[in-house]
């Protein structure tokens, strides 16, 4: 069986991106075929348990259930389409027509429920999935807090070792790695898959929120994991009311600086990699990518950084921008 999600490319972008400290490197998450880096997580917990379910002489078959009409919503979505399972994501009023319509091109059962997440992930889990037949393998997929996804996120960093190789970078250079953060589960995979591979266990990592989305960073302030009690960003995929136990433990285990840009310059990041490479991310992503460009005093979380250096940033993706969103984006920050 071969999983859904695939290997992405490593490119260098120095050339691209004008005067910069050292050599930039892109992983191009947004090239799997759901958009983003979600399908390795979800792809790898679907498989194990399609795979434990026909081991199991009690149980005829299995159905996906999530809760996420992002971008991990999606991810399930195509995972359970590739692995002929059935799928059904509970999403809240406040879904895109957009969303709603990738998931059901993907054939799945698609709900609406709610003010918000929790409402809708409750109804999944206490009402949707309690309808389920015992005879039946039901898979709950959080979006995140789930150690099996960060193990399936933790193979582009695999990826990575053997590509730095192939590029005839030494790892020795790579000073850190650059990514955005939600619930965590993005910056979980990677400490996982940097632990696990030699030469890279203590690379550090500068982790991106928005100032509208301030979860790990609130989480770092008040010294234990907190909650959002309210969100109104332009980043949607990072719009988290909370992040995992696991991220918080990270952050105190693992080498990880956590800053703050605002929701606008995330979406000029978005508008500018459109610009420069043609294709289309989130703002979310945006987050990452704008250190990049325009916020490179960030990168003084890595030290002093020499022109042999190199740093990693992740281009997650994200498949909930539309053309038309990408013209408001332009304008609003022509107007900013």
């Amino acid at each position: 069986m071969v999983a859904p999600s695939t290997i992405t490319d490593l490119i260098d972008v120095t050339d691209n991106l004008g005067p910069v400290p050292c050599r930039f490197l892109y992983k191009k998450e947004n090239q799997q075929p759901s958009g983003s880096f979600k399908l390795r997580g979800m792809s790898h917990k679907i498989f194990n348990s399609v795979k434990d379910a026909s081991e199991s002489d009690a149980l005829s078959s299995v159905h996906v259930y999530c809760s996420s009409g992002g971008n991990a919503g999606l991810a399930a979505a195509y995972a359970s389409k590739f692995y002929a399972k059935p799928c059904t994501v509970v999403l809240p009023k406040t879904a895109k027509q957009a969303a709603i319509d990738k998931l059901e091109d993907l054939g799945a059962e698609v709900i609406v429920y709610g003010a918000h997440w929790g409402e809708a992930d409750n109804h999944l889990r206490e009402v949707i999935m309690a309808k389920a037949q015992p005879s039946v393998k039901t898979v709950y997929c959080h979006p995140f807090d789930d150690e099996i996804l960060w193990e399936g996120h933790a193979a582009m960093v695999d990826e990575i070792a053997y590509q730095l190789k192939d590029m005839s970078i030494s790892i020795d250079n790579v000073k850190g790695i650059v990514c955005s953060c939600g619930g965590g589960s993005l910056y979980n995979g990677i400490v996982t898959g940097l632990k696990r591979n030699i030469g890279l266990e203590k690379v550090p990592v500068l982790v991106m929120e928005t100032v509208q989305t301030p979860t790990f960073k609130n989480s770092v302030i008040a010294g234990k994991p907190s909650t959002l009690t309210s969100i109104n960003t332009l980043s949607t995929s990072l719009a988290s009311p909370y992040v995992a136990q696991r991220t918080f433990d990270n952050y105190h285990n693992h080498a990880t600086t956590v800053e703050l840009i605002d929701d606008l310059e995330a979406v000029d990041a978005t508008v500018a990699f459109n610009d420069v490479f043609g294709e289309v991310i989130e703002p979310a992503c945006g987050a990452t990518v704008a250190v990049s460009m325009k916020r490179q005093d960030l990168l003084q979380a890595f030290g002093p950084l020499q022109p042999k250096d190199v740093v990693i940033f992740i281009v997650c993706g994200g498949s909930t921008v539309s053309p038309e969103t990408m013209d408001s984006y332009r304008q609003l920050i022509k107007q900013a």
